[in-house]
């Protein structure tokens, strides 16, 4: 299964290292039942789409570790990678009005959770925010607490980061992004 999985610059720094991206076990987003009942599509031709809006998902769960994380460089950085469906947990359950209980909570919505490391190796692509970004990415952070209490301009702030494309690259250059 492919997975999008948050980071920051020194946890991508430290996955680089190790050689796999963990420890166990650790959130990431997924193409999932839940996502797809929520993006409203159940048509195999918007999977496209759908891995844009897991990585989107990924990309927001990066910013609230971002927030967790003082030192980390104000970038948000998400890493794409094929995991064995077998280390894949869906916590959806599907509710007895037939949606996911996670429906309701946007930030959980394609939540996966890996019960082991996974190699770097099986690592796709990395995305990450380019400089430009980072002023926005640094408001961002800086109003995750107001919009988490409903303040609407903190939120506006909040999706601003979301103005900024997260860039592309190879796995062979995550030395030169942790350097």
């Amino acid at each position: 299964m492919r997975v999008y999985v948050p980071l920051t610059l020194p946890a991508l720094s430290q996955a680089h290292g190790t050689g796999e991206l963990g420890p166990a076990p650790f959130d990431a987003y997924a193409v999932t039942a839940g996502l797809r009942a929520w993006w409203g599509s159940e048509n195999p031709e918007d999977e496209e789409e759908l891995e844009y809006a897991a990585l989107g998902l990924a990309a927001s769960a990066s910013l609230r570790s971002l927030a967790r994380d003082a030192g980390a460089g104000r970038r948000r950085v998400v890493v794409v990678a094929e995991a064995p469906d077998a280390l894949v947990r869906s916590e959806e359950r599907d509710g007895v009005d037939g949606r996911s209980e996670r429906e309701e909570d946007a930030a959980s919505v394609g939540r996966v959770r890996l019960t082991a490391a996974v190699p770097m190796s099986k690592a796709a692509a990395v995305h990450l925010d380019a400089e430009d970004a980072v002023e926005a990415v640094t408001a961002a952070v800086e109003a995750l607490p107001a919009a988490a209490g409903g303040d609407e301009r903190a939120q506006a702030v909040v999706d601003g980061a979301d103005d900024h494309e997260l860039l592309w690259f190879a796995t062979q250059e995550i030395p030169a992004l942790i350097s």
